[in-house]
């Protein structure tokens, strides 16, 4: 079988976390790649042996393409996304799938409208630790759910926002910490209580030196279905990029994820751990030590599944996680509890 012949539009930071899994996997060929900055298509095409594009409509059309993924700013995924698959590509796109839920929610019904597969990047679902505790909550080993609470403490200063035009702006980025920074962490929160979301209340502020217009620090109160409560708190403002925490206080233990790490703590005193072992190293050309290693197993998933389903509950997922990220923003702009009443994502 012929391998899926790829190309990526964006050549920033992440898009190596794209490249290399696709030039190395049996089932891939990564055949071009795209930026609207010559210099850095062409340096990313050479170092990958491919075609390179300055737009992408263009690599579309005459690239030969089955899939794109895109590596954009987040005001960019849904126009993008939704003319690829009107063109009869698949697309992976990097989290978020947008700013807006309704474009969010277009994309999604967009995938099912063309008959195309539509993939969110949320990497971290695939981390060993994550899937530990994943585990232990589904098979009812840890019992029910008391609590919930997580905190990124990471910094951001005036240089990184500098570095791209569109960063720390409301109107291409869509917020800061929380859209951004944050979504890996509150996206697992979400998964982990495997119930729909009934309210928010939330705080944003910008208390840091820089000079942007979103948020960098943020606090609140996301209540489950059933009375479960997820507390967090986040800002970039810290000296350095601490590792995540996501807590999580059980009938029968605790659990605890730090960055990658996952630890449960069985209230008869058993203890379970899992991390990264380096193993996956080698599937990358470089990159955040934050970002982990699991693009590759998530777009690994993608392309091997041949069902679709991989791609499909990806999307539904990314739309929930859309819906509370919006609700959370919502919450603090009108400095009030919200409950979320969304539109139902469309089903396959």
């Amino acid at each position: 079988m012929e391998p899926v012949r790829v190309g990526i539009i964006g050549c920033g930071n992440i898009y190596q976390m794209h490249a290399h899994p696709l030039s190395h996997m049996q089932g891939t060929q990564l055949a071009a790649v795209c930026d609207i900055l010559p210099q850095r298509a062409e340096a990313a095409a050479g170092r990958y042996g491919c075609a390179a594009y300055t737009d992408y409509k263009d690599m579309i059309e005459n690239a030969g393409l089955q899939a794109v993924h895109i590596c954009l700013p987040h005001y960019l995924h849904p126009p993008v996304a939704i003319y690829a698959m009107e063109q009869g590509l698949d697309v992976v796109t990097e989290k978020p799938m947008g700013i807006a839920y309704a474009d969010a929610l277009r994309m999604r019904e967009t995938s099912l409208a063309a008959g195309r597969r539509l993939g969110v990047i949320f990497q971290n679902r695939y981390n060993p630790g994550t899937r530990l505790v994943k585990e232990a909550l589904d098979s009812g080993r840890l019992g029910k759910i008391y609590g919930m609470r997580c905190e990124v403490a990471w910094h951001r200063d005036q240089a990184y926002y500098d570095s791209a035009g569109w960063r720390g702006r409301w109107d291409t980025e869509g917020g800061g910490v929380i859209i951004n920074q944050a979504i890996h962490t509150l996206d697992l929160m979400r998964w982990f209580a495997g119930r729909e979301i009934e309210s928010i209340a939330a705080s944003i502020a910008h208390r840091g030196p820089t000079s942007i217009e979103v948020e960098d620090t943020a606090e609140g109160l996301i209540t489950f279905a059933g009375g479960l409560q997820g507390l967090f708190y986040l800002t970039v403002n810290y000296s350095r990029d601490a590792r995540t925490l996501l807590e999580l206080d059980c009938e029968k233990g605790t659990a605890r994820l730090d960055a990658a790490r996952g630890c449960i703590r069985f209230a008869d005193g058993q203890v379970e751990e899992a991390d990264e072992d380096g193993s996956d190293a080698a599937q990358y050309g470089g990159g955040k030590d934050y970002w982990g290693f699991s693009h590759y197993r998530q777009i690994r998933d993608f392309y091997e599944d041949p069902t679709g389903e991989t791609a499909d509950r990806s999307c539904q997922e990314a739309l929930l996680t859309q819906a509370m990220i919006c609700g959370i923003y919502e919450a603090a702009r009108k400095g009030q509890t919200v409950r979320l009443s969304r539109p139902a994502a469309a089903a396959r």
